[in-house]
């Protein structure tokens, strides 16, 4: 192993074994290297005559660039975009997402969380997640109803083993907790580790929990922590901030597990893809929430220790943990998007970014409100039942005699709507991209769609 791997693992163990144990195999032997990075970050700071060490080009002391490139961008120096961006991410992009980690998520409040790490996108960051905490034939407990990729990203390339338990109950009056709870019971008397994957608001179905519900959630991932399981909990957080019912959680699950437990480590994977409607843009973060012994010297005294002679402290384990983190992201895109981290960033400090953001949740909101509103006329309820739904960009139906890819195709081919089948009975709706207008006139379309298939035609 790496000296530097092997360092970062002895600071990790020193504060929370636990964490260690969890940490997959990668993860155990992931780190930072010094090599050219950082001695390149040494010369930027120290080499005011002559800097030969990165390997980009300059000009007149200026990054050297296209003017056909340059003159595309306005309002952000070349040498803000040009460059390469940290493995870690734009420093002050970092510090602005988890200040505002706090400002969203008030149970935070008090509680010491990592410095967001800057990925490629939510995807890259699920992938970065599934790289430092899941080995193959690690149990990663997934809803039955879920985001396709995850089976890429955890079944395939770090070839878990998915267990899922029912999303909904049978009648679709509410989420299936007792199945959760049943399944993460279960697992984690057999598994020494389980890994689950939180996804609110919920893709396909845009259902986000109740206040009791995440507490209840919370609890039963808390609970069996704390009879000995070690709990690895990713909060895909994609679609975070569209809630459009006063009932519904406000706040990331993160927010209630971080901390809790010695043996729970939280991660929060979001960014400003969904949340500020930059999809291409393609910025994500990596955000660690962990506990320790509430009797250990760490926790009653939270110095970060500078002395070798000191015990490591929680914000040198939450360190340890971005420098591997960045490791993984060095190791395989070697750093997110310049350009992206800088226009978010920009966005993010212009005055009307909360105006501009609370016009586009309006507009949102709007449409589902509008879908419910359309969806309580009797005429559909003998062609499929609605999912629960309360944010996000999606809701689906479950279709009561037709076969939905039959349907998506029929709809496709004979009116030129595009909808997603997801099994053989049910069809989502990402409402994100409807006109308020064009609710009715598509649940209309496809109740016709639907009478015809039944009627073979």
């Amino acid at each position: 192993m790496n000296p530097l791997a092997a360092e970062l693992n002895s600071i990790i163990e020193n504060v929370n074994p636990h964490i260690l144990e969890m940490l997959s195999e990668m993860g155990k032997k992931l780190y930072f290297p010094k090599g050219i990075l950082t001695q390149s970050a040494e010369a930027k700071q120290k080499a005011h005559k002559i800097n030969a060490t990165i390997g980009i080009a300059k000009q007149n002391n200026r990054v050297m660039a296209l003017p056909s490139i340059t003159a595309l961008i306005n309002g952000i120096d070349p040498d803000n975009f040009l460059p390469y961006a940290s493995s870690f991410g734009v420093p002050e992009l970092r510090e602005k997402w988890k200040n505002a980690l706090f400002e969203k998520n008030p149970s935070l409040v008090g509680k010491e969380i990592s410095l967001p790490v800057v990925t490629g996108g939510i995807t890259h960051s699920v992938s970065t997640f599934s790289d430092l905490w899941v080995d193959a034939g690690d149990t990663v407990i997934l809803p039955d109803m879920m985001w396709g990729n995850y089976s890429m990203t955890f079944g395939v390339r770090n070839r878990a083993k998915i267990v899922q338990y029912n999303t909904y109950t049978p009648d679709l009056k509410h989420i299936d907790i007792d199945s959760f709870e049943s399944t993460i019971l279960r697992e984690s008397s057999n598994n020494k580790k389980i890994v689950v994957l939180l996804n609110f608001p919920h893709n396909p179905t845009g259902y986000t929990l109740s206040v009791d519900e995440a507490k209840r959630v919370s609890s039963i991932l808390i609970g069996v922590a704390q009879h000995g399981s070690n709990v690895v909990v990713g909060c895909d957080d994609a679609y975070f901030g569209l809630f459009y019912e006063q009932e519904t959680m406000k706040e990331s699950i993160f927010s209630l597990l971080t901390g809790a437990d010695k043996r729970l480590v939280a991660v929060k994977l979001d960014g400003a893809t969904k949340e500020d409607y930059v999809w291409g843009l393609r910025t994500g973060f990596v955000t660690y929430g962990v506990g320790v012994d509430s009797n250990s010297p760490i926790a009653a005294s939270g110095c970060s220790c500078s002395s070798s002679l000191k015990k490591p402290s929680l914000s040198d384990l939450y360190f340890a943990l971005e420098k591997k983190t960045a490791g993984c992201i060095r190791g395989c895109v070697s750093n997110a998007s310049h350009l992206s981290q800088s226009l978010v960033l920009k966005s993010m400090e212009d005055e009307n970014y909360p105006k501009y953001k609370q016009e586009k949740f309006d507009l949102l909101k709007a449409r589902a409100l509008a879908i419910k509103e359309v969806l309580k006329d009797p005429v559909y309820s003998d062609a499929w039942d609605v999912y629960p739904f309360n944010s996000g960009y999606f809701m689906c139906i479950r279709l009561k005699d037709v076969d939905a890819e039959t349907l998506r195709l029929h709809m496709l081919d004979n009116y030129g709507i595009g909808l997603i089948s997801i099994g053989k009975d049910n069809i989502r709706v990402a409402f994100s991209c409807l006109e308020q207008d064009q609710v009715k006139l598509l649940f209309d379309m496809v109740l016709q769609g639907v009478n015809e298939l039944r009627k073979g035609n």
